[in-house]
């Protein structure tokens, strides 16, 4: 099995197949990443690859005196700027590790493009849900509505959390109204309509976690690679694709 790929979601679209069925799909730019460091099992432990995606500008050296703007300090630091520079390659916006094979053969500043999901058919893409504020049990956990006739005050509340004089406490875990969103999701088992490997464009059937603009981690599906049952079903909605 392939490493993982970073990207960027760049929004939504319908292709019509042979059936003449409108399919949902994801558009995404994947790549093209460069390698910063290899982890290796004798030295980290295990075995992975830390992908650098998209440039990012260095900090303006500013006078004495001169406050910095808002934008200016998002530039990359010292630390990336050296890092970058054993790789031989610029600063990157989007770091993250991937794990690969510990019979690898990839090298520090090599650079990687969509080509490495040539073959693949179902992929698992990994990033950051929308943000929603606070929100109360009947959007964040989905309640059902008190009755809203007869003067009822109860419509969208939570209704009794406590469990009275025994154990006089909210019990942890208990689903209430709070913070909703902005949280890591994978979207398992996407299948890939098309790639595009002039413009690093990967589309896939289905909705992405995260905004358009939010980056993303696209990796081969792990279902398929250890459940033969699903990768057979896998290959056969494929080859009937092709047929098509």
């Amino acid at each position: 099995m392939g490493p993982g790929l970073l990207g960027k979601k760049l929004g939504m679209t319908q292709l019509w197949d042979s059936q003449e069925s409108a399919r949902a799909a994801t558009v995404l730019e994947v790549g093209p990443c460069v390698v910063l460091q290899v982890r290796t099992p004798e030295r980290d432990g295990y075995a992975a690859l830390q992908l650098g995606f998209e440039e990012k500008r260095a900090r303006r050296k500013h006078g004495k005196g001169e406050r910095r703007k808002a934008v200016e300090r998002r530039g990359a630091t010292r630390a990336e700027i050296g890092q970058a520079r054993k790789a031989k390659t610029t600063p990157k916006r989007f770091v993250r590790e991937v794990r690969v094979e510990p019979s690898h053969d990839f090298k520090v500043g090599q650079e990687l493009t969509v080509e490495l999901f040539a073959g693949v058919s179902h992929v698992d893409v990994i990033g950051t849900s929308k943000g929603k504020g606070f929100q109360g049990t009947v959007k964040r956990h989905h309640f059902s509505r008190g009755p809203a006739s007869h003067g009822s005050m109860n419509v969208r509340q939570p209704g009794s959390i406590g469990s009275s004089a025994a154990p006089s406490r909210v019990l942890p875990g208990k689903r209430m109204s709070g913070h909703m969103g902005a949280e890591r999701h994978t979207e398992q088992n996407l299948r890939v309509l098309q790639a595009d490997k002039q413009r690093n464009l990967l589309v896939v059937h289905g909705a992405v976690p995260g905004p358009v603009g939010g980056y993303v981690v696209v990796r081969p599906a792990l279902r398929l690679a250890t459940n033969p049952k699903q990768a057979k079903r896998a290959l056969s909605l494929r080859e009937a694709k092709a047929q098509a």
